[in-house]
């Protein structure tokens, strides 16, 4: 098993791409990872989510509020994974703060051994901190070409591309390519 000791950290809320999350929760673990869904909570100790196309249920039990620097630097991986989950995660109640999802991926990213994954329309999730990808080769889903080249981000015409310790995905159907990709880069280490 390739990524034995290895920690992945998936972000989640409602409208996720079921086939996507399915995907990696059988295919993360089969490699060894020690895989972990994160979410806000909101204060509960659990959310039960829907997804977007099936309307399926998924229970998250771990937030990555108030997650110490210790802990986050405890992950491998953080993975943003396609549909709505950047979208609804990019919510704040005060607009001149960061939303707490971007403050989150924000330290990730300040950390250069935590590979961090973006697939799809996870690049939202960067809006509101574009210096975040502002000069690096991505790639993201067809309609957010125009949000990658606002945010300053070099876009590739390409289904996965990596940058270093930033790893892109152009839709949640190719979800399969890239777990297959962060497989390999986490088990190069």
């Amino acid at each position: 098993m390739k990524l034995n000791g290895k920690k992945i950290g998936i972000l989640l809320e409602s409208d996720f791409y079921e086939r996507e999350i399915w995907y990696y929760s059988y295919r993360f673990p089969e490699e060894g990872a020690d895989l972990h869904f994160l979410t806000r909570l909101w204060g509960q100790s659990s959310i039960t989510f829907k997804g977007h196309e099936f309307q399926a249920p998924f229970e998250c039990h771990e937030s990555f509020e108030d997650m110490s620097d210790k802990e986050l630097a405890s992950f491998a991986a953080i993975i943003v994974p396609s549909a709505f989950v950047s979208d609804r995660l990019r919510y704040t109640a005060d607009v001149t703060k960061l939303p707490p999802a971007t403050e989150f991926l924000q330290r990730a990213f300040t950390n250069k051994k935590i590979l961090k994954g973006l697939i799809c329309h996870a690049l939202w999730l960067t809006a509101p901190a574009p210096e975040l990808i502002r000069g690096r080769p991505l790639t993201c889903h067809n309609n957010l070409h125009g949000d990658a080249l606002a945010y300053g981000a070099l876009y590739q015409d390409q289904d996965i591309v990596v940058d270093g310790d930033l790893v892109t995905g152009r839709t949640g159907a190719q979800a399969g390519l890239f777990a297959h990709k962060i497989i390999e880069l986490l088990a190069q280490e």
